[in-house]
């Protein structure tokens, strides 16, 4: 039976585990160091942390359990790679280079039941969630690749926006997220970290409750519950009253800003009419919400959809723009290879078929 890995700590419940069994919270502390910062692979590393300690941990867990199965790297410095996990599954997980830092977006379930009809995370059904070790060693095998070239690089913001929805692996997700902040290990700020979700309006408020604090996106994609639950099936579970009721709650709780997450669909949610629908939506949340629009990936088996021209793109923003909306246009990364979330994992076990 393969050991549970380490990293599915987080240092209060190493300090907890490793304390019932007679080591004392310095010891703990100084594992956790060599894991996070140092950063080794092997506990034979922690070179003074004592030998009783280094058995007892050798005995009952890994540190790592990833395997990288594929690597594709883009000319605009983006890194996709596949992991192959203890248990044979594939996942993806992307390296992102900005004018602000470093991004990894992670993945949180083996495939997605979801079934966002224009996606590629869906196309094969979830298997079962990851570990909050899975999620966490995601980050730290992209962090030893940047260590490996030398260059002094950190993984500074993170995304929780890969295969799966998070807040249906909520639990798991959380402790992801305290391991990764914790100020004596990675020290990612909860401000550097985005968790999505298409819409789960009980674990929006669950969330909003919580101690992660980090910032929060929702794909809704389409300004009315027609359109809505043509393309995003969750929407007949959780209407976009629902949803709206469940966002309310997040920014009078939190007081943060919310990013609305909304690809443009040609012809399918990308008209003037959908802008203003849209607009009208966002209505008084407008001080803190954000409108994000993501040009569309094309993906071969959803060919019923096709990517927003840069002219009807543009119109739309504009018309939000004037409708006093906050609005992006998200920055387009890997567009070279296989860019849409899921899309390698999805070839390559077709491939292996």
């Amino acid at each position: 039976m393969n050991k549970p890995s380490i990293y599915g700590l987080t240092l209060d419940q190493l300090v907890d585990w490793l304390g019932q069994r007679g080591h004392k919270k310095s010891r703990a502390t100084r594992v956790w160091e060599w894991l996070y910062r140092s950063r080794v692979t092997a506990f034979s590393e922690m070179t003074d942390v004592h030998p009783s300690c280094l058995e007892l941990l050798e005995e009952h867990f890994a540190i790592v359990t990833l395997e990288e199965h594929t690597k594709q790297e883009s000319i605009d410095g983006t890194v996709k790679f596949l992991f192959r996990l203890a248990d044979g599954n594939l996942i993806e997980t992307v390296l992102m280079r900005h004018k602000f830092g470093l991004s990894v977006c992670v993945t949180t379930q083996v495939g997605c039941n979801i079934g966002c009809s224009f996606c590629a995370s869906g196309l094969l059904k979830k298997s079962r969630d990851l570990t909050a070790a899975e999620i966490v060693e995601q980050v730290m095998q992209v962090q030893l690749h940047l260590d490996r070239r030398g260059q002094d690089e950190r993984v500074s913001h993170l995304v929780v926006m890969g295969i799966g929805e998070p807040f249906d692996n909520y639990d798991n997700m959380a402790n992801f997220i305290r391991v990764i902040k914790d100020h004596k290990g990675l020290a990612i700020g909860p401000r550097h970290i985005t968790v999505s979700t298409s819409g789960l309006a009980n674990k929006i408020i669950e969330f909003a409750d919580s101690d992660l604090n980090t910032n929060l996106a929702i794909s809704l994609h389409a300004p009315n519950n027609e359109l809505r639950t043509r393309i995003m099936k969750i929407n007949k579970a959780i209407p976009i009253e629902k949803l709206m009721e469940a966002i309310d709650y997040y920014l009078e709780k939190t007081k943060r800003r919310i990013t609305l997450e909304y690809i443009l669909l040609k012809d399918v949610n990308d008209q003037r009419e959908h802008a203003l629908e849209l607009a009208e939506l966002v209505g008084d949340r407008r001080s803190l919400a954000n409108v994000n629009l993501i040009p569309y990936n094309p993906v071969d088996e959803h060919s019923q959809y096709q990517r927003s021209s840069k002219e009807t793109i543009t119109a739309f923003y504009d018309t939000l723009k004037k409708q006093g909306i906050s609005v992006s246009v998200r920055l387009e990364h890997g567009t070279d290879i296989d860019a849409a979330c899921g899309q390698l994992r999805s070839k390559q076990i077709k491939k292996a078929q």
